[in-house]
């Protein structure tokens, strides 16, 4: 017996299976949709902190898989109740990771890596087996060839850093600075002492030529700002002169004497002009090594608004580094540091605290920076001596920009040096131009004879 429709076709099993495929398909699909727009939208709109930007974007994913699970129950006949269990996983370790405490953070960069791995291969076999559409096990399969590499990565980036905590241990000390700890390391002895300012993106690690040298003749100490190297992250504003009150006050609570010898590389530049413009008392002589321009303008604080939408997608792509991202671009980096300045640079900068007030120094705060750096006009003829890159220089103001910062200042000196803007720290040879100038200036402190 032939069953037919009123209109006289054929219920025909082959398109009956054809259509469950296709329905199946597009629950697939649009699950995957909703799941990757609802990780958008958290990431978007600050209905989640900027620092648990990772728990946004997991809430959103583990969405998707519930739509995957619930629709594909109810409107088909090939239920994937399987896509329950990412959506379990990803909703507890998003929760977990607005935990504020750093043992459970902790805990769970140990806990999550296997565990994903293994959900993963078991999602694997159960979408091979239930999904009986191909194009919706291939809609599904990239899905889940992104989480075997970020388990894998996960892995990787928290054994390392591990590691790395045994094995470059914090030289010098923590500093609380009111609401985050900064790290200091002084080293040699003698008046005045030198604060070496790190640059844009960079650490006290950084400095692993310069800090030595400069120790032979007089105390140096070495920092990192709030997220970088050993220093805590902060959620408070780091403009330039936010900056320079940081270290102001990390010196007085560590008991350093003033006034001091500042030396600034590139962006490191504007922050030893603030400190300069806030505390000219402080102040015995300044160094600027291929120094960032001021900007001439009133100071203007970023948007809110505008800073926000920078600060959650510098958090975004910073949160990167805890599947390893940042680990495998610092590899490539700091080759020509000591030995063991380079290991501990590769190590710091990897982190998603480094990443994150990296992305925020440049887009966020670059512009007020050098406009704040402007309000220093005068150094009273203390000494100041302006060292200039030549090598690579790309900027035709360039020249006339360093020309200027040197006339803040009647007793200076302009020096050219046969280095690039990165070589003239982290080249050992191209390094000695930058040390002898902040010798230079010690001496010239020290004896009160103008520079010559």
């Amino acid at each position: 017996m032939v069953t037919t429709t009123p209109h006289g076709d054929l219920q025909q099993p082959g398109r009956l299976q054809l259509a469950a495929k296709r329905r199946i398909g597009l629950i697939v699909a649009l699950s995957m949709a909703a799941g990757l727009l609802a990780a958008v939208v958290l990431v978007a709109v600050p209905l989640i902190p900027t620092e648990h930007i990772v728990a946004g974007v997991l809430l959103g994913f583990a969405l998707g898989w519930a739509l995957l699970a619930i629709l594909s129950v109810r409107l088909s006949d090939q239920p994937q109740r399987w896509a329950a269990a990412p959506a379990v996983f990803m909703t507890v370790v998003g929760l977990a990771s607005l935990s504020g405490s750093a043992a459970v953070h902790n805990l769970l960069g140990w806990v999550w890596p296997p565990v994903l791995l293994a959900l993963v291969v078991w999602m694997f076999v159960r979408a091979r087996r239930q999904l009986i559409s191909r194009s919706a096990r291939w809609m599904v399969y990239p899905v889940l060839a992104v989480l075997a590499i970020s388990s894998v990565g996960g892995g990787y980036e928290t054994v390392h850093e591990a590691l790395d905590a045994r094995a470059y241990p914090m030289p010098g000390q923590l500093i609380d600075v009111g609401g985050h700890r900064l790290h200091l390391h002084c080293t040699g002895s003698g008046s005045p002492t030198v604060v070496l300012e790190p640059g844009g993106g960079a650490s006290s690690s950084d400095l692993g030529w310069i800090a030595p040298a400069v120790a032979r003749d007089t105390r140096v100490c070495v920092y990192d700002r709030a997220g970088r190297g050993w220093s805590d992250a902060t959620n408070g504003s780091q403009d330039g002169v936010h900056i320079a009150a940081d270290l102001h006050t990390l010196l007085d609570r560590a008991h350093v004497p003033g006034p001091y010898v500042l030396a600034g590389h590139s962006f490191g530049g504007l922050y030893v002009l603030n400190f300069a413009a806030q505390f000219p008392d402080q102040v015995a002589g300044l160094v600027l090594l291929d120094s960032t321009a001021p900007k001439p303008g009133p100071a203007v604080p970023p948007d809110p608004k505008s800073y926000d939408g920078i600060g959650r997608g510098s958090a975004l792509i910073s949160s990167l580094a805890h599947i390893g991202v940042g680990r495998l671009v610092a590899q490539g980096s700091y080759a020509t540091l000591p030995p063991r300045s380079r290991d501990e640079a590769r190590a710091n900068s990897s982190t998603n605290a480094h990443l994150n007030s990296f992305f925020e120094e440049f887009f966020a705060y670059a512009d007020l920076a050098m406009r704040q750096a402007s309000s220093l006009t005068d150094l009273n003829g203390k000494p100041l001596i302006v060292v200039t890159a030549d090598e690579e220089s790309t900027d035709p103001q360039w020249q006339a920009k360093q020309d200027h910062l040197a006339t803040l200042s009647t007793n200076n000196l302009h020096r050219h040096a046969k280095a690039t803007h990165d070589s003239l720290i982290d080249d050992e040879a191209d390094s000695a131009a930058a040390s002898q100038a902040v010798r230079d200036v010690v001496a010239a402190v020290r004896t009160g004879h103008p520079l010559s």
